[in-house]
């Protein structure tokens, strides 16, 4: 028997990667509605989506009628019970914190029809952890996304202990028809297959600015160096991944580790990016300034002229 396609689609949480990955589905022929508590989150969704436009024209060749056709599959609301009224997937994209996921999940499962899945994208928690909130919890998995969706297409996939093999089928099914490239996570683990790798090389890069051993050109440069042909450096990745995504979860990490760096890490971030409203790229502003970042410049990574000796030996004097 084929697996059923899952055509109607909501996204809980109109943030930067709810909104892309509403986008990425709505151009990939999805009929997706896009759920938000207020009215100013929609707001910005739609503005991020005209961007959005903007680069899947440029850059993956997309006409003004494809465009067109992907607007005309959205719908935004701040109304719950309707904006599930007919989803065949619910996909929840609010804020990595435990308290407001399960709140989310529980007043979701009032409204939700009986055949309806829900995945969550959490970045770094477990779908166990928040399975029997669902009411649902054979029908519930994850879903994780990358930042920059439609570049770094990768959608994991981590089922949880009663997670029925027809729900992972259904979910990897719509992964593909999407355009992600799925990867199956074969047991829980925090951060699955993409964070794991990600957060310690942000972590440590934060440790370096935090502690002031270097700054974010120069670890980007030899990140860059290091890896040939990569498109950005830690610092960059950041950016993209969001400051308030980082907060949190260096906040939530650094309690649970009892890691005092981590925290340190955490104040930093929030001290000099989010309470300057600097959340990176979709602020256009971070560690780099938008859409221009000096990671990107021609010559970047090229040996420096002679004229920069004395400049880089005072850096290196702490100057």
């Amino acid at each position: 028997m084929q697996t059923p396609s899952l055509d109607n689609v909501t996204v809980l949480g109109a943030g930067v990667l709810g909104g892309q990955i509403a986008w990425q589905s709505a151009f990939k022929g999805k009929n997706v509605v896009m759920y938000d508590l207020h009215e100013e989150g929609l707001a910005h969704c739609r503005t991020a989506q005209l961007r959005y436009a903007d680069i899947y024209m440029q850059d993956l060749g997309a006409t003004e009628a494809m465009i067109e056709q992907a607007r005309a599959r959205l719908e935004f609301t701040t109304d719950m019970a309707a904006s599930v009224a007919a989803a065949d997937l619910v996909i929840e994209a609010v804020p990595e914190v435990p308290d407001v996921k399960t709140a989310v999940y529980r007043e979701l499962a009032a409204y939700l029809p009986d055949h309806t899945l829900v995945a969550t994208n959490s970045s770094t928690l477990l779908p166990s952890q928040f399975a029997e909130a669902t009411g649902r919890p054979e029908k519930y998995c994850t879903l994780h996304f990358a930042n920059l969706i439609w570049a770094l297409n990768v959608g994991e996939i981590m089922a949880h202990p009663t997670t029925a093999e027809a729900t992972l089928q259904a979910v990897t099914r719509f992964t593909i028809e999407i355009g992600m490239v799925p990867i199956p996570v074969q047991k829980e683990q925090n951060g699955y297959v993409l964070n794991t790798l990600l957060v310690p090389m942000a972590n440590a890069a934060q440790t370096l600015v935090t502690n002031g051993v270097s700054t974010p050109d120069y670890i980007d440069r030899t990140y860059m160096i290091m890896n040939r042909g990569c498109t950005m450096g830690p610092c960059g990745i950041m950016d993209v991944v969001g400051m308030t995504t980082l907060y949190n979860i260096f906040s939530h990490w650094g309690e649970d580790k009892k890691d005092e760096q981590m925290l340190k890490n955490a104040r930093y971030i929030k001290e000099n990016f989010i309470d300057h409203g600097k959340l990176g790229v979709h602020t256009g502003e971070g560690y780099y300034t938008y859409p221009h970042p000096s990671y990107q410049a021609e010559g970047f990574l090229d040996v420096p002229d002679l004229t920069e000796v004395d400049h880089i030996a005072r850096i290196a004097l702490g100057a």
